[in-house]
């Protein structure tokens, strides 16, 4: 069973595998330890990573990058909007208000969802993973933002599905840092709480966690960020200060020009790098545009006041994580810094400016977030056994439900499922009351995040139809899971029959919505089934009793009273009925869509490996080529003729030209033909060759076993008493034998050329060797 984590980074991949010694980082094809997040179409085939990232300056509008920015997002959402502006690529809106993103592949214009580019890159790390471990790789852990919503967890979770991925879990990167710091930490407090504050300024988002820590868990105590603060803000600084200043210096508008824009992008992102290090830096580009090279050079200081709106932004998600973990800057103990963006000095100024203390780096920058997925997949798998620690994470958002009462003209009713910190997984149940077919919607509320669509799904609860006409009872189980999708999981109709009569003890109200906790997994708070009534408010279940309930029983109206009686419970049978529960998720890909994704990826995939092997077949016919002949003029010049040579030469040099001409695009099959044809010309020369190299050996190894048979056969020695003379007289006749045979052989090598193919083959005196080793050991066998 596979154990992997992915940390899906907005400008690059990071893949970690568990082992039996601990984490280990894989390295990619090129032997590095991050893999960029990029798909380059091509006309023939996709180039994905490594390979994409090198055909990207070339190929601009069709390489498409930073696509976490486009996954699970209106095309209307002003972040998705703001961000298009500095796409190379083409993106449009689709039919669903999502954004498409247009490519040339294949000689033809091809459309592209975020979540079909998502499982392209995914595919890309699972092949990484896979030429690592030396076996297939399915279960795994991928770590996302922890403001992504439900519908961009979903459409994580689809991206798996189509690259041939099942994740154990979604894993906030936030916790994911967490759980790589604490797991290895050895000396945390028993009883009082260790506080570390988590800050992670990734290449396009700023994350801020706070975390409790006692001995063998964490808590999460608060979330905090901003999507659109990263690395990449203070990359576009730099590269509006210089775009203006080279249209000033040089009159060129690196706007109006794709490629232009890609090369100064790049080069103002290893400008900031400089200067993160040096007060000063320079940043120089050979032929931008129109051939004109340009140069330029800032400072820190000016840097600075340049990022200013940016740096402005950093002390907010600070302030936020620490009021909402209700703490001040003296009880958090450690800060820490992670991410790739976080090496700017002026942000590491702000942090400590706002914590009081000086920020840590105990961890790898870039690589703690994939090795606490790591970690978290072989902590959910049965394959390792992980020191005993508990990952207690929380929610960052608040579920609500909502729905229409039986009565009309009634304004719709909603209660809070799980408030914002609720445990990951959780599940909770709700009785309701119903007449007929119920509508629940899933919402987030008071999000305080303007770009997270309210509406989550709508779940259709029906029909039903209770035996007895009355109102039917539903308990609708809702399930926060572990990867932070909120489902509508089952609806039973319960239905009672009271089989002995109750005593006098009047029942309390019966509530319209009533909401148990069952017990979840990961939460260790909650213990036996809760059974909660919510205070009566407009906004909470309870102000909706009357309405759900129409006109209440009698004795449903009746006051409690206390009683000092002993009363008999009376004995009733439940009956249960399920009821069909139909989801709609706003946004979400459907099963059959999903299904065409999946296919269409296989087909894409045996097109990129069919032009591999074709790839690879070229490069051997152009190596066979380049090879032969100089072994030709070198290694083989003795074994052949020169007619020959001068024949297999201009062959050679047929080839190559073909290769660089018509043969320049040819089929897989026409590369094996040519390198066939070859071959047969260049193997009898080879072979002449290895012939002679291996022959001297050969001989000797066969007199030597002709020299010590015949030598045990002569001797008197004891140990050779039981073998009768006639039978050493046959082995030293054998030996006689392969020696005349081998000095005829030998003889008759002697005389031919090198050039003239051998007469004594080092595969017969091997098998010379052989028979006569296994006569003697039959001979010595027989008189045993």
């Amino acid at each position: 069973m596979s154990v992997v984590g992915f940390d899906l980074g907005n400008e690059s991949c990071i893949v970690a595998v568990a082992r039996q010694r601990g984490i280990d980082v894989v390295l990619n094809e090129e032997s590095k330890r991050e893999t960029p997040a990029i798909v380059c179409f091509g006309d023939k085939q996709r180039f994905i990573g490594t390979a994409g990232a090198a055909s990207s300056t070339m190929n601009p509008k069709n390489s498409i990058s930073q696509i976490k920015r486009l996954l699970g997002r209106k095309f209307s959402d002003p972040e998705l909007q703001n961000d298009l502006a500095s796409f190379p690529f083409r993106v449009t809106e689709g039919p669903d208000g999502f954004p498409l993103v247009h490519v040339r592949f294949l000689g033809e214009e091809r459309t592209f969802t975020p979540t079909q580019l998502l499982a392209m890159v995914l595919s890309n790390l699972k092949g990484i993973a896979e030429g690592n471990l030396k076996a297939a790789v399915v279960d795994c852990c991928i770590g996302i933002p922890v403001y992504f919503s439900d519908l961009q967890r979903r459409a994580v979770l689809d991206a798996a599905t189509i690259a041939g991925l099942r994740p154990l879990r979604l894993f906030h990167e936030t916790t994911a840092t967490a759980l790589a710091y604490g797991i290895y930490k050895t000396d945390l407090p028993e009883h009082d709480q260790l506080n570390v504050a988590f800050v992670d300024v990734g290449h396009a988002s700023m994350q801020v966690s706070i975390v409790g820590y006692k001995k063998g868990q964490l808590k999460m105590l608060s979330h905090a960020y901003d999507r659109s603060l990263g690395g990449r803000d203070f990359d576009e600084a730099l590269f509006k200060h210089f775009a203006a200043k080279f249209k000033e210096e040089y009159k060129i508008d690196v706007y109006q020009n794709a490629r232009a824009c890609l090369r100064l992008r790049v080069a103002c992102e290893k400008l900031k790098k400089m200067l993160s290090a040096n007060p000063e830096a320079p940043l120089n580009i050979e032929c931008l545009m129109d051939e004109k090279d340009v140069r330029g050079f800032i400072k820190r200081e000016e840097f600075e006041q340049i990022s200013a709106p940016v740096l402005e932004r950093v002390k907010g998600p600070l302030e936020k994580a620490l009021a909402e973990a209700g703490l001040t800057t003296d009880s958090v103990h450690f800060v820490e810094v992670v991410g790739s963006g976080s090496r700017v000095p002026a942000i590491i100024k702000i942090i400590t400016e706002f914590f009081g203390k000086e920020p840590r780096r105990t961890m790898n920058a870039s690589e703690c977030v994939a090795r606490g997925c790591a970690l978290q997949c072989a902590i959910l798998s049965p394959t390792f056994k992980v020191r005993e620690f508990q990952v207690n994470d929380g929610f960052p958002f608040s579920i609500a439900l909502s729905w229409k009462p039986d009565s009309q003209n009634s304004e719709p009713q909603h209660t809070v499922v799980f408030p914002k910190g609720n445990a990951i997984p959780s599940v909770k149940a709700l009785t309701f009351y119903r007449s007929s077919t119920l509508e629940v919607d899933v919402l987030y509320i008071d999000t305080g995040d303007s770009q997270i669509p309210q509406k989550i799904s709508t779940y259709t609860i029906g029909p039903f139809q209770p035996s007895k006409g009355e109102k039917a009872k539903l308990k609708v189980k809702v399930r926060l899971n572990i990867h932070g999708i909120v489902t509508v999981d089952s609806a039973m109709m319960l239905e009672e029959d009271v089989e002995v009569p109750v005593s006098s003890v009047n029942e309390a109200p019966k509530d319209a919505t009533k909401m148990d906790t069952d017990d979840a997994p990961s939460d260790p708070s909650s213990g036996t089934d809760v059974n909660m009534q919510e205070p009566k408010s407009a906004d909470t279940t309870e102000g909706a009793t009357a309405a759900e309930n129409g006109a209440q029983d009698p004795e449903e109206k009746s006051v409690p009273m206390e009683t000092d009686a002993k009363v008999e419970p009376s004995k009733k049978k439940v009956k249960k009925t399920a009821v069909p529960v139909h989801e709609l998720v706003y946004g979400a890909l459907p099963a059959a869509e999903l299904e065409k994704a999946v296919e269409k990826e296989y087909e894409m995939a045996l097109q990129d490996r069919v032009m591999e092997e074709t790839k690879e077949k070229k490069n051997a016919v152009e190596a066979y080529v380049y090879d032969m002949r100089n072994k030709l003029y070198d290694k083989y010049n003795d074994f052949v003729t020169p007619e020959e040579k001068e024949g297999l030469i201009a062959r050679l040099q047929v080839v190559e030209d073909w290769l660089y001409e018509d043969g320049e695009d040819e089929t897989k099959g026409v590369y094996i033909a040519k390198l066939e044809e070859l071959k047969k010309i260049g193997d009898p020369i080879e072979a002449r060759c290895k012939e002679w190299t291996d022959r001297g050996s050969a001989v000797d190894q066969l007199v030597y076993c002709i020299n010590s048979f015949r030598e045990a056969a002569l001797s008197n020695d004891q140990k050779f008493e039981h073998i009768e003379i006639s039978e050493k007289q046959k082995v030293i006749n054998e030996c006689s034998e392969a020696e005349n045979w081998l000095r005829e052989r030998k003889q008759q090598q002697d005389a031919l050329p090198k050039f003239a193919n051998p007469v004594l083959l080092v595969s017969d005196l091997k098998k010379k060797a052989e028979t006569l080793d296994r006569f003697v050991l039959q001979t010595d066998h027989d008189k045993t």
